[in-house]
């Protein structure tokens, strides 16, 4: 199974950099980049950088770790825009880069910004015409498509990425999964090893409804992953509040955490990403993550 590191958003691009050259420098798999404008939340004076921005950056300051967004919400741009952006981002990385899409959910960013956020039914369909769009533009040689919400004419997307990878992050069980099972390379979600066997089962089902192996499509996840030194009341404290808004959350001592992500490949997890939101700043961010890197990481 690989690691790769989901350094936020809301840090300075200087912090964003050193978190993407640090997992560059020791080994991690990949580095993921959200797509948001704001905070989830009451507080709007955290800044946050836009997902591609940030990525061009860091495909040109590294050249081994696979970058990719995670993921952009499809109401936000038209999926031309995006095809277009990613056959970019594409060349600045050598084929280091994954197109992570998806249908779009935060409300507050829908309202103050003016942009529509459909009810989920239409949002669904609007996005698996979006899937068919950015498939068609980075791979034929021009794409006309007559949908109900996007509508192109003999359009090119030039050049053409030699093989880029498109992920779609989706959890929703009766549609949303069989937009993945049509469109997808890889396929990422939240959640526990329970929770990634769960949603893998129903996976599969919608798979084998058009006739597709599920194992061609890698399938990664990420939860609030630390190790807890003994104690450190404010990481326990963290864990509580966590919990209690109902996020994934993997924190306790190193063997409790390995315990658990030992799981995750028997759930069918290719890639565990690691959010770095809550672990602090400067070196404190850093020495939780090489606890983790030496102490869980570094077991598989």
């Amino acid at each position: 199974m690989d690691f790769s590191l989901w350094p936020a958003a809301s840090r300075t691009w200087q912090d964003v950099l050193e978190g993407a050259e640090y997992a560059e420098r020791t080994g991690w798999h990949g580095v993921w980049i959200a797509d948001h404008f704001m905070q989830n939340g009451d507080d709007l004076s955290v800044p946050v950088n836009e997902c591609l921005a940030l990525i061009a950056g860091i495909v040109a300051r590294t050249e081994r770790v696979r970058v990719g967004s995670m993921v952009l919400g499809n109401t936000y741009r038209h999926p031309a825009v995006v095809a277009n952006a990613a056959a970019t981002i594409d060349q600045m990385a050598n084929g280091r880069f994954v197109l992570g899409i998806g249908a779009g959910w935060q409300v507050n960013e829908h309202e103050v910004y003016g942009i529509e956020l459909p009810p989920i039914g239409p949002r669904l369909k609007r996005f698996e015409e979006a899937c068919q769009v950015i498939k068609g533009l980075l791979t034929q040689d021009r794409t006309t498509f007559d949908g109900t919400y996007y509508q192109l004419t003999d359009a090119p997307c030039e050049p053409k990425p030699a093989n880029l990878p498109i992920l779609i992050g989706a959890a929703g069980e009766k549609v949303a999964l069989g937009i993945v099972a049509k469109y997808a390379d890889e396929w990422n979600h939240w959640g526990r090893p329970d929770l990634a066997a769960q949603k893998g089962e129903v996976f599969a089902k919608h798979c084998e409804r058009i006739g597709r192996d599920p194992k061609t499509v890698r399938r990664s996840a990420q939860t609030f992953l630390e190790i807890v030194v003994p104690g450190d009341t404010e990481a326990i404290e963290r864990k509580q509040r966590l919990e209690d808004r109902g996020a994934h959350v993997i924190m306790g001592s190193a063997q409790e955490v390995l315990d658990v992500v030992a799981q995750y490949p028997a759930a069918g997890i290719d890639e565990l990403l690691v959010p770095d939101s809550f672990l602090g700043d400067g070196n404190r961010r850093f020495d939780a993550l090489e606890r983790l890197r030496e102490e869980v990481l570094a077991k598989f």
